[in-house]
């Protein structure tokens, strides 16, 4: 169950059938994911979740919604919206680069 409902996602997205109810739940939970791994810790984990990580939620879950191309002519493709990440920046725990962090190679 993600962190947002799927009724405040359909609001955010100004859906109003239900067709898309399965897929929309689906990029909820990748949205949370992407976002947890982002920051470096599960959001389930943040008790309370802020509000502006809500917000990277829908956001992103909008994202993959309206981008479900794997590719796309005239516009420049990114993983996540700037609104995104630089909410989910401010929680970061760690930065590549920074001390302690570890190298994958």
């Amino acid at each position: 169950m993600s962190i947002v409902s799927l009724p405040l996602a359909k609001a955010h997205m100004n859906i109003v059938s239900n067709d898309d109810d399965e897929l929309i739940t689906l990029y909820l939970g990748a949205a949370e994911t992407f976002i947890g791994n982002y920051i470096g810790k599960p959001l389930a984990d943040l008790d309370p979740l802020p509000d502006d990580l809500k917000l990277a939620v829908l956001k992103q879950a909008a994202f993959y919604y309206e981008q479900r191309e794997a590719v796309a002519f005239g516009i420049a493709m990114q993983i996540a919206p700037f609104g995104v990440t630089s909410i989910a920046d401010s929680y970061r725990e760690r930065w590549f680069g920074e001390e302690g962090a570890t190298d994958a190679a």
